[in-house]
């Protein structure tokens, strides 16, 4: 009975996020699956498609403490984990907690600091804590960060190291809508901002719970093994220079019983990995400089390699 009650407020919230953005419920799915999955988010587009918005949409969803960051070329990593500040009074240093200490932060425009700003996530997204001037703190339960990027090929950007993309559970491209999203945005946005009618309907009790029942989902092995014939397969395609890590194949595998338990049920099944595997690990492959030249995504290389690997049945 609480387990039902969990999926209803889940299509709750998903209602609640699609009177923000519309037209997208493939994404909310994701951002669903990252979240109870306990892993990170990463959105790529470019501008003014509601990356930012839907963000903080999510967040205002779950009744936790919410952080955002703007960062910028002179962002310092103390201006994200914090930092030892004197105190008069006391005689002595103390540890003043940054932004980063919250349920759910907001990276908005994360390669627009540089990477060694961007590095200060890295025990974070990984680890859950954050050690600084010899202290170390846990973080709060759940901990989600949601980056936003513009493409790296725009003025201003700086491309994420590789470590700090195989910390991120997707990417997600939200594109333009079309032209009834469109209508509807100018229709939604005419009296009142959406945003602003937005209500916590989850809380992060509820959030660590269907967490610990993901990790419930059943794995078959023939799934297992088809997993990892696709991860070993990106590390022999030569277009790829660098191909998915043990991490990598751990999130797919999570975040495939989240997307069960999404659907309602106990077992993963082969098309719950088959959808993920793009959005799991395209942003983690680093093609050869022939194949940039070439012009080959390793979205169109790892579509490839998923025509190729047999679907179990």
């Amino acid at each position: 009975m609480a387990q039902t009650n969990l999926h209803e407020k889940v299509s709750a919230v998903r209602r609640q996020l699609s009177s923000v953005i519309r037209g997208k419920e493939e994404t909310f799915d994701l951002l669903f699956t990252a979240l109870f999955a306990g892993g990170h988010i990463l959105m790529e587009d470019v501008p003014g498609v509601g990356k930012t918005t839907l963000a903080k949409a999510l967040a205002l969803s779950v009744d936790a403490q919410f952080t955002r960051i703007q960062f910028t070329p002179d962002l310092l990593p103390a201006d994200i984990l914090g930092s030892s500040v004197f105190s008069p009074k006391e005689g002595g240093f103390f540890f003043r907690k940054g932004p980063i200490f919250t349920n759910f932060l907001l990276a908005d425009e994360i390669n627009r600091a540089s990477p060694r700003t961007q590095s200060a996530l890295l025990e974070a997204m990984n680890e859950r804590q954050v050690s600084i001037d010899g202290h170390v703190e846990k973080l709060a339960e759940p901990f989600l960060v949601i980056a936003t990027q513009n493409p790296v090929e725009y003025y201003g950007t700086y491309p994420l190291p590789e470590a700090q993309l195989d910390r991120f559970a997707v990417q997600i491209s939200l594109g333009y809508p079309d032209e009834e999203g469109e209508l509807a945005l100018l229709t939604d946005r005419k009296i009142v901002d959406p945003l602003d009618s937005i209500q916590p309907l989850l809380d992060c009790r509820e959030v660590c719970v269907i967490s610990a029942e993901i990790r419930t989902i059943e794995v078959e092995r023939s799934i297992t093994e088809y997993m990892i014939q696709i991860i070993r397969a990106t590390r022999d395609t030569p277009e790829i220079r660098l191909g998915a890590s043990p991490r990598a194949l751990l999130t797919l595998s999570r975040c495939a019983q989240a997307a069960a338990w999404l659907d309602d049920r106990l077992f993963v099944r082969p098309d719950d990995v088959k959808k993920l595997l793009i959005p799991v690990l395209a942003h983690r492959l680093l093609m050869t400089l022939e194949s940039k030249h070439a012009g080959i995504s390793a979205t169109e290389t790892l579509e490839g390699i998923i025509q190729k690997t047999k679907i179990p049945v």
